[in-house]
């Protein structure tokens, strides 16, 4: 990526499956918001919609993939993986395969990823982590001598372009651990050996694909949800945000950290994920955001958070080294951090009453990743019901208090479009009972 925007062009970035970290990346070094495609959350329909709508204004996209190419919901089919969206959306593979300890036998790997699935066109490889020229010289003769994909070039072991890794994956893009010379660095390793052009020509031009830009827009905002953005708090789908926009809301974001109150005439709040654990300490310290945002929802207001938002807005975050941390009490709930991961993976959610985001009977899909479960909570209604899919396990979660909605679980809303204008419109509700108040005062 920051290759391609060397030479001028305008990248649109990609990332398959449901992770935000990523896409946070991307996003820094293309300068355009990354898109999660993903094929068991969201439909065919809204994976090309996504697509095609995001490549406006782009010359190339570069989509990552999830895990290895067929990795996906189970081991039995391609849902939820790289190579079905590939397939979905008739984009070339750039297989990247790690050869640090491989010769020959790496021939051997690719020829078997090029026979597993013949629908997949797997347009070149790239090595990553070689010991250097002679090292790739043995791969690429292996390759060339033996497959019909061809090379592309390599990267070398380097140290310098590392990104630390914590419990959830990568350290975050907000995190600035990447100064501008490693994406310097990056560059000049990519075209000095990567065959830059040679992976161009893999695929055709997007001026030549069909776009479907079907979405809605509205001329001026009916409402205004504020939303919870910075290093504490950065786990959105960006197309979450777009479906809102698209069904009537201007996004205000503001920082739970940096900021000391809400921003004025908010008719909702969206509090995503991220790491609230991590900036536990500031976010207490924050008194007067986090009265706001209490005093918000005990007037009423709408507020819908997902994962780390619900762990901010309860009464306290508990470390793993038993540190307590007040957040916002506006669940009654306390959150312990737990030192291994619960409930990974994608969960099939059912709305069993009307909620903020959908009627009863509604369903949704979405993902769940976190490392810490609700130690302590008074009776609370609960909206959800939940089915995880990797293990089978099911429960009932969605929690209900006023007007608020708060989940572990990160819901995709184009996996049902009802909920970004279910939102919206309870959001335009308690709007409109504001100004009859006022007219009333």
């Amino acid at each position: 990526m920051a290759a391609l925007r060397k030479r001028g062009l305008k990248v649109q970035p990609f990332k398959c499956g449901p992770d935000f970290i990523d896409g946070g990346h991307h996003t820094r070094v293309c300068g355009r918001p990354s898109r999660n495609l993903d094929g068991w959350m969201l439909s065919s329909e809204a994976n090309r919609e996504m697509f095609y709508r995001a490549t406006v204004g782009a010359d190339v996209c570069v989509v990552e993939g999830v895990m290895g190419l067929f990795e996906g919901v189970d081991g039995k089919s391609e849902a939820g993986s790289s190579a079905e969206i590939a397939k979905l959306l008739d984009l070339p593979v750039v297989l990247v395969l790690d050869a640090s300890s491989m010769a020959r036998s790496a021939a051997a790997l690719v020829h078997g990823f090029q026979t597993f699935d013949p629908k997949v066109r797997l347009s070149g490889v790239i090595f990553n982590k070689i010991a250097g020229m002679a090292h790739y010289a043995l791969l690429r003769d292996a390759l060339e001598s033996s497959c019909h994909t061809a090379p592309l070039g390599y990267l070398p072991r380097d140290e310098r372009i590392l990104i630390p890794e914590r419990y959830l994956g990568l350290f975050t893009a907000g995190e600035s651990l990447l100064p501008d010379s490693a994406f310097s660095l990056l560059r000049e390793l990519a075209e000095s050996s990567i065959e830059i052009d040679k992976l161009l020509e893999g695929d055709s031009s997007l001026s030549s694909r069909k776009r479907i830009l079907n979405f809605p827009r509205v001329a001026k905002p009916a409402v205004r949800i504020g939303v919870a953005r910075d290093q504490a708090f950065c786990f959105y789908y960006e197309d979450n945000l777009d479906a809102l926009r698209g069904a009537g809301a201007e996004i205000v974001e503001s920082s739970p950290l940096a900021d000391f109150r809400l921003a004025e005439e908010m008719d909702a709040l969206y509090f995503g994920g991220g790491y609230p654990e991590l900036y536990a300490e500031r976010l207490t310290a924050n008194r007067e955001m986090l009265a706001s945002v209490r005093q918000f929802a005990n007037e009423g207001w709408p507020i819908y958070a997902e994962c780390g938002g619900l762990m901010y807005l309860a009464g306290q975050i508990e470390s793993v080294d038993h540190k307590a941390f007040p957040m916002a009490r506006v669940l009654p709930l306390r959150v312990k951090m737990t030192e291994r991961l619960v409930h990974f993976g994608y969960g099939d959610v059912y709305f069993a009453k009307d909620c903020l985001l959908g009627p009863a009977g509604a369903k949704a899909r979405g993902h769940s990743c976190h490392c810490s479960v609700i130690s302590e909570a008074e009776p609370l209604e609960r909206a959800c019901h939940l089915r995880y899919s990797l293990t089978g396990v099911e429960e009932t979660e969605g929690y209900c208090i006023n007007n608020v909605l708060a989940s572990y679980i990160h819901l995709h809303f184009l996996s049902n479009p009802g909920l970004a204008t279910a939102f919206v419109e309870k959001a335009q509700r308690a709007k409109e009972k504001r100004v009859s108040r006022m007219l009333g005062s």
